[in-house]
């Protein structure tokens, strides 16, 4: 399963695991081609030549690869999509769902990165 964004797709736990590997800073939007995800994908493509040193992907919410996503304890208890994750040296270090708007988003970027 693969998003119609402009953003580099994570589409397997393994791919996921590589992203984190062989990237020091990774954003990841786990969502759906939704209103409340579609936000927060074009806020990313915004940001990609602005904050160069992370890597900003997104994953496909439904995919059953995305559980290495969704079942991690940060995101347990989300309610609302997307689920938005945040890696600095393959660490979890910032998870937020629901809508993001970009002043959200730059917050913590530059907190984390």
């Amino acid at each position: 399963m693969i998003l119609s964004t402009n953003l580099k797709h994570v589409a397997t736990s393994a791919e996921h695991a590589e992203t984190l590997a062989n990237n020091k800073n990774v954003m990841i939007c786990c969502g759906r081609m939704g209103p409340m995800c579609l936000p927060v994908y074009d806020v990313m493509e915004g940001l990609q030549s602005e904050y160069s040193h992370v890597e900003f992907r997104d994953m496909a919410f439904d995919s059953p690869e995305a559980g290495v996503i969704r079942n991690h304890p940060a995101c347990r208890s989300f309610m609302g999509l997307p689920f938005v994750v945040y890696y600095k040296n393959g660490e979890l270090v910032a998870a937020t769902s629901s809508i993001q708007n970009r002043d959200q988003i730059t917050e913590i970027l530059d907190r984390e990165f």
